[in-house]
């Protein structure tokens, strides 16, 4: 059907209360499950088929309209700098953005002379963070496992979300600022705004609801 709303949920630690979100509206299977290898779950009931993609991969399908709304941490989003709606904050998955560096450094107080090596998997907001301060940087970007990269000489400092600060302290790293606060948001194709309208403002309003502890 024509009218069928696709929806992208993040992998990782934001699907299980996005599924459990869409559920309590009625807007996924009961069935339905973080630990399936299944991507794709349709649900007739609702008109709504909801896919699960890589984080880094759901502003790109909600812009090109390969789906017509996602749910992607303001971390992504920022990053990628994509030409999306952004109607709803969703409030789960709170991490920060933050600078970290080993705590040998922090003692000494090494604000470097030299070029800073800093690596993270966010470039873009690393690179505007450092130069609004004033700091010259190279940046080393990696996929996974940036906290290792002061502990091999890789890197100065990381730049990388921090839920409980546990990862940092386990590998004697001690964050130095706070870039931005992240949370989870709801995206929307623009053609879809206009061409599924009715449908959209439905879903915003169902997960609003939701948010709020009721059932649109």
């Amino acid at each position: 059907m024509t009218d069928t709303l696709a929806i992208a949920l993040s992998k990782g630690k934001l699907l299980e209360p996005a599924l459990a979100l869409f559920k309590r509206v009625g807007l996924a299977p009961k069935d339905v499950s973080p630990d399936s290898r299944r991507l794709i779950f349709e649900h007739p009931a609702s008109g709504t088929t909801l896919m699960i993609i890589r984080p880094s991969d759901v502003p790109t399908y909600v812009e090109y309209g390969a789906v017509d709304a996602g749910i992607v941490g303001a971390d992504v989003l920022m990053e990628q700098a994509t030409d999306v709606y952004e109607p709803l904050d969703l409030k789960f998955g709170s991490c920060r953005l933050a600078v970290a560096a080993p705590e040998s450094a922090v003692r000494r107080n090494g604000r470097h002379g030299t070029r800073l090596r800093v690596a993270t998997k966010y470039p873009n907001l690393t690179e505007r963070y450092f130069t609004q301060q004033g700091i010259p940087i190279e940046i080393i970007k990696l996929y996974g496992s940036v906290e290792l990269a002061p502990l091999v000489g890789l890197a100065d400092r990381i730049v990388d979300l921090v839920s409980s600060g546990k990862t940092l302290r386990a590998h004697n790293l001690v964050m130095t600022d706070v870039i931005m606060e992240s949370t989870a948001r709801l995206i929307v194709n623009r053609a879809s705004l206009k061409l599924k309208h009715k449908r959209v403002q439905g879903l915003i309003e169902a997960l609003r609801a939701g948010l709020q502890g009721g059932r649109a």
